[in-house]
């Protein structure tokens, strides 16, 4: 499965019975951005706690991956399958579902996309939708995680690869967030940058809530970052990363991951 679908793809193969659509949607994006669509979904599509299912509630951090065997077990409670081929939306375009989809990647299940352009750019079509998550039962699903170790970076090796430079850490911010010029979203960090690391706001690959075609794309990333070189992607808390490192699957082949911590750990354990 490609790593992107459309909304002509999924309308044409909604009903394949191993396809689950699942809705990534925040309540309360740390953008601020607020959903037209709120109350509303994709026909069939189950809600992805991304918040309270779905990220370690252990953790001072926020987002942060959940063990394999919590992953597990909450996809099994959604009805997700190992056999399941998953697409993943969520209400703003293209916000909170790439970090589902880099999700499922680092458990090890490869069939899984992003819809383009999400809810809106469905209904823009002219496609049917539903009052929010209309499923009265869910059989528990066969879900395995299988963790994929290589996808997930954390502080040390953030601390490490500041001398040794073996990887190229890219951070979604915005300009002002990265440089120090303006405040962080959460108030109690400090804002400014990982040494050695360069900044491509998420917001640069997109374009009215759906990726930039993929000629745009590689121009962005082929100002910034070195042919082959691994990328980290970090951002506040690990979610937009994820856009910038879908957008990079779609135009690069370098070995990709996510400092799941970000900038949230990485300002708070170096104060």
């Amino acid at each position: 499965m490609e790593p992107v679908v459309t909304s002509k793809w999924l309308y044409k193969h909604i009903n394949d019975p191993d396809l689950l659509i699942l809705d990534a949607s925040l309540a309360d994006p740390i953008s601020g951005e607020i959903s037209k669509f709120a109350d509303k979904c994709i026909p069939g599509a189950r809600f992805f706690d991304l918040k309270n299912n779905f990220s370690d509630k252990k953790s001072p951090y926020p987002n942060m991956l959940p063990k394999p065997e919590d992953f597990q077990r909450a996809c099994r409670k959604l009805g997700i399958n190992a056999s399941s081929k998953l697409i993943i939306y969520d209400n703003l375009g293209v916000y909170s579902s790439p970090r589902v989809w880099w999700m499922f990647k680092a458990m090890g299940h490869s069939n899984v996309a992003v819809l383009d352009g999400g809810l809106p750019d469905w209904i823009a079509n002219g496609y049917p939708i539903e009052a929010i998550h209309n499923i009265k039962k869910i059989t528990p699903g066969t879900f395995e995680a299988h963790y994929k170790k290589a996808l997930v970076v954390d502080f040390e090796m953030i601390t490490s690869n500041i001398n040794e430079q073996k990887a190229l850490v890219v951070d979604a911010r915005s300009e002002g967030r990265f440089k120090g010029t303006a405040p962080e979203p959460r108030a109690e960090l400090k804002s400014g940058h990982i040494p050695n690391s360069v900044n491509i706001p998420y917001e640069t690959v997109l374009e009215n809530g759906k990726f930039k075609k993929a000629s745009d794309l590689a121009l962005i990333f082929d100002k910034e970052l070195y042919a082959e070189q691994p990328l980290i992607f970090s951002c506040g808390s690990g979610l937009t990363a994820c856009i910038i490192l879908l957008a990079s699957e779609l135009v690069l082949s370098n070995q990709k991951a996510v400092y799941d911590g970000s900038w949230t750990e990485w300002t708070q354990k170096m104060n």
